[in-house]
């Protein structure tokens, strides 16, 4: 039998952050994953540290927490991630969602951010071929972007180097609670001791809680996504449309029918380094089916072609979908579980694990140390639900 410090189930951007913050403090892991690395939501998703999409509270507070370590990451981890900030803008083209957007850009800006609302002449300004119905954006500065597969490699890699072992094409089946310390049995039979248990596999977060009868409230939101064949540059900031934002914060005030509510459609599109455009998306709760569909992407297609008619010309080569982990409250879980004590969950960032894995990471790796964490993490506890 095997013994470590810590044993990480998932090998996403949140596990594989939770194993690089671990072994800065020079504690022995092991990574459990079920198929490859990065398979699942961290390997189906966009780019995008986005700021603007969180009220301000706990979700801003870890975002741009998380934005400041990526800014260093690069040099620590010795590895071009593919960061850079190009900013955002939330695209407005319905009066009755202007006071929403007003009082919700004052708010962030009272955060402070570093955000404003444009008039329509100023939209054009920045995206010359969006369409004529816009009536106003937001236009932030602060959001940004990374590659998400190459922080997934670079954080692998240097936990690797530090001797993290990893365990792929296996699973968890046990979790069993020995005195001080687990033992984790795996699909293969192999037995592992270890201190503490990170919880960290997303949307199947609440199937791994019932190996331990712990009652998680995460599920899936599944995401669709574009991609299309690489072109110039549209504008320099990435886009959103307020119904994007809307259908996350306040969906009752989106004019949709109710086909479109239940997929959850918003606009998102963000430029890849590599001239991609990626367009997206849906939040269809509950739903684990990993492909995609011809309905919602022609609506999603339609959706680009009219917030952007120049989209007509464009080619898309291939489309995909994912798995938001959601937390029923919209906050993600970063603690340990009273009663369990060596079980911790890092999961239900929906939308937002690649936007707040490095924070995730850092502040598991406090608890388990036992250190003061970065930020106050009661939020975040899993007693919150009990």
């Amino acid at each position: 039998m095997k013994t470590y410090d810590a044993v990480i189930l998932g090998g996403g951007i949140i596990g594989l952050s939770c194993a690089y913050y671990l072994t800065l403090k020079n504690k022995k892991v092991a990574l459990i994953e079920k198929n490859q690395i990065g398979d699942g939501s961290s390997g189906a998703c966009d780019d995008m540290i986005l700021l603007q999409s969180k009220k301000p509270g706990k979700n801003l507070e870890l975002a741009i927490e998380s934005l400041n370590l990526y800014k260093g990451l690069s040099k620590d981890l010795d590895y071009d991630i593919g960061f850079h900030s190009r900013g955002g803008m939330i695209l407005i083209d319905n009066e009755d969602h202007m006071s929403f957007m007003e009082n919700y850009v004052r708010q962030q800006k009272n955060y402070g951010l570093n955000i404003e609302l444009i008039d329509k002449k100023d939209v054009k300004k920045h995206h010359p071929h969006v369409k004529d119905g816009i009536i106003a954006s937001t236009h932030g500065t602060e959001d940004s972007q990374v590659y998400p597969l190459y922080v997934m490699r670079a954080f692998l890699s240097k936990a690797l180097k530090a001797g993290m072992d990893v365990y792929k094409k296996t699973y968890a089946t046990e979790l069993k609670k020995k005195s001080s310390y687990w033992v984790v049995k795996l699909e293969n039979d192999l037995e592992l001791e270890t201190e503490n248990i990170i919880n960290a596999t997303g949307a199947w977060c609440a199937e791994i809680g019932e190996l331990t009868g712990i009652d998680i409230p995460i599920t899936s939101k599944k995401g669709q996504i574009i991609i299309t064949e690489s072109i110039p540059q549209l504008g320099k900031e990435n886009i959103w449309s307020a119904d994007y934002i809307i259908s996350k914060l306040n969906p009752e005030l989106v004019n949709y029918s109710e086909r479109y509510k239940e997929l959850g459609i918003g606009l998102s599109c963000s430029q890849a380094s590599s001239g991609n455009y990626l367009i997206g998306s849906t939040r269809e709760k509950g739903n684990y089916n990993k492909g995609t569909d011809t309905e919602v992407i022609e609506i999603l297609v339609n959706q680009a072609v009219d917030f952007f008619p120049i989209f007509k010309n464009v080619h898309i080569i291939r489309t995909f979908a994912g798995f938001r982990p959601a937390c029923e409250d919209g906050k993600p879980i970063i603690s340990e579980v009273k009663g369990h004590e060596g079980y911790y969950i890092a999961s239900g960032h929906e939308g937002d694990g690649i936007a707040m894995a490095p924070i995730t990471g850092k502040l598991i790796s406090q608890m388990i140390c036992r250190e003061k964490t970065t930020i106050d993490v009661d939020e975040l506890s899993f007693e919150r639900f009990n």
